[in-house]
């Protein structure tokens, strides 16, 4: 099973890479890291055990994650692939809203290039469809962003077939990141329709923990990871910690194969 996958065709990324949303202030994932050098240290040890690919968002803090990323890791090494999100607006732990508004993604846009401290964003994904803002509309605003050079690949999170399908016709789409987990299958044909057309596939939620909430309820974190790896070749896991000694077992875990009989028990018939 290769843990190496090119993301938007021209990106090597390793398929374990790192969810950086704990890395805020709780409750809710809302303000600043409390402590704000732990959490650049660990970043900065999820480069040294090889993790290349880090995914984050505006909404995450809002802005603090993306803050503490570019202060740990700015100069970026070479081959670090750092991925954010825009459209979700976040004004208390509990208050949390699209705004697909394609001024609203231009400006989330600029404040992430900003704030992860590089010139142009590896991978931009439209964190979740807006109700009062054409699909196309939103989609249209980060292919705009694409074409000035602001953005090198274009993803979508929390989407349909059908609107994956719409975005292609707008923009090459190279990843889509749903929720998805041993627990949680209902995206399998998503999952498939994007293996089938080269689109990397990232579940959040991969150890089924309900948004926001500390722990997950899969005891073994080997099984859950491993067997998303083998699920399909496209998949990226991004399991997050708060903690380097758990970051440094998920890593580890994430790299054993699970032999056929494993995946055949936790697989449905």
């Amino acid at each position: 099973m290769s843990l190496k996958l090119m993301l938007g065709g021209d990106l090597p990324v390793d398929r374990v890479g790192f969810g950086a949303m704990r890395l805020c202030g709780q409750p809710g994932n809302f303000g600043r890291f409390p402590d704000w050098e732990a959490g650049k240290r660990l970043l900065r040890r999820a480069v040294e055990l090889g993790i290349n690919f880090i995914d984050t968002a505006h909404a995450y803090g809002p802005g603090c994650n993306e803050e503490l990323i570019g202060e740990a890791l700015a100069p970026h090494p070479a081959g670090l692939v750092i991925a954010t999100k825009g459209g979700v607006e976040k004004t208390a732990p509990d208050k949390v809203f699209p705004d697909g508004r394609p001024e609203t993604l231009r400006r989330r846009c600029e404040d992430s290039l900003r704030l992860l401290r590089v010139e142009r964003i590896d991978l931009y994904q439209l964190h979740r469809p807006d109700p009062n803002v054409p699909f196309a509309t939103s989609v249209g605003a980060i292919a705009e962003l694409r074409h000035e050079g602001k953005v090198r690949h274009v993803g979508l999170s929390n989407v349909t077939i059908s609107q994956i399908e719409e975005a292609c016709r707008i923009v090459p789409i190279a990843s889509v990141q749903n929720r998805y987990n041993l627990l949680e299958r209902g995206d399998d044909p998503t999952i498939d329709f994007c293996a089938a057309r080269g689109i990397a596939y990232l579940p959040w939620g991969p150890l089924a923990a309900k948004p926001f909430a500390p722990d997950a309820p899969l005891a073994s974190t080997k099984g859950a990871l491993a067997w998303l790896l083998r699920r399909s070749p496209n998949v990226i896991v991004i399991p997050g910690t708060t903690s380097i000694s758990h970051l440094e077992e998920n890593v580890a875990s994430a790299r054993v194969e699970m032999s056929d009989a494993e995946f055949a028990a936790l697989s449905p018939g």
